[in-house]
């Protein structure tokens, strides 16, 4: 199989990954890895899509949660992104946190996935306030690196992008993408991942913006502290999660329908999931995906 010929993709991550900030729990969340599975049909008809993800999780909880039901998913696509709710955390060491995801990297990639990844913006460029935290940013990247050239991962380099920085791509918490931002960094993956059609117009600026008054900038920081990060760190305080009680909103391979993968919570279909069949001995990964979609559900008529 060509890096370009992928059947099935799986998403592995906390609430970035799940879509937290494109979208919301009423209508439904998007989110990068949705926007990724788009542009992987587009030229992979047939392809079979799982998002595992969920907001709040720490890098070594993926890897403990949803590493083993991804590799039984089969994929051989597969993006892990994760490592932001620790870099956020007191104590926090950034070998550890790739080595966490190096375990995830290393299993995906032995169950012959392509595994994709992505390096993360300074977050003191998008919050002012929280400029003390930028050579952890630097730090982790520079681990995620490495990690993922031990084995075979590609790497979207969001993290140095000037454009990454703009608030513009962020959603009102700026701890989240906004849907600007989800598209930004969906269409680094696939850059990335060699998909047809993609190229680096992602990481191109946006038009100028006029610069906000120093007196706008101090009360938008105050505001964000106020509204954002001092719930975020008192959660964490009191060890409670925004994913308390959450499960993946896409657990089973679906198809990703004409005009987009289906956004939000999946609704369950009436009767047992349909398990993953073995593969037909010869048959193209590509092939084997149109089998079954075209092929009847269990039980049915």
């Amino acid at each position: 199989m060509s890096k370009t010929e992928y059947a099935r993709y799986v998403a592995l991550g906390d609430s970035q990954t799940e879509g937290v900030g494109d979208g919301d729990d009423t209508v439904g969340l998007r989110g990068f890895a949705d926007r990724l599975a788009e542009h992987l049909a587009a030229a992979n008809p047939g392809l079979l899509y799982a998002n595992l993800a969920i907001r709040g999780r720490l890098a070594g909880q993926v890897v403990a949660e949803q590493v083993e039901r991804a590799v039984a998913l089969r994929p051989d696509v597969a993006t892990v992104v994760a490592g932001v709710n620790d870099l956020l955390r007191p104590g926090f060491d950034a070998a550890r946190v790739a080595g966490q995801l190096e375990e995830a990297f290393a299993a995906l990639s032995a169950a012959g996935a392509q595994v994709a990844t992505a390096t993360f913006p300074d977050i003191g460029r998008i919050a002012p306030a929280a400029r003390p935290l930028r050579p952890r940013v630097l730090a982790l990247n520079a681990h995620i690196r490495e990690a993922a050239a031990r084995h075979g991962v590609v790497v979207a380099e969001t993290g140095l992008s000037d454009v990454a920085a703009d608030p513009r791509l962020w959603a009102v918490d700026r701890l989240h993408a906004g849907p600007l931002g989800h598209a930004r960094i969906a269409a680094a993956l696939a850059e990335a991942l060699g998909v047809p059609g993609s190229d680096n117009s992602w990481s191109h600026p946006l038009p100028p913006r006029p610069t906000p008054s120093a007196l706008r900038t101090v009360s938008t920081e105050v505001a964000w502290v106020a509204g954002f990060l001092g719930p975020w760190l008192g959660r964490r305080l009191r060890g409670r999660s925004s994913g308390d009680g959450r499960t993946a909103k896409r657990p089973e391979l679906l198809p990703v329908f004409p005009g987009g993968a289906v956004p939000g919570p999946v609704v369950a279909l009436p009767g047992p999931v349909a398990p993953v069949p073995a593969p037909v001995a010869g048959e193209s990964a590509a092939a084997e995906s149109a089998r079954r979609v075209a092929e009847p559900a269990p039980g049915a008529s």
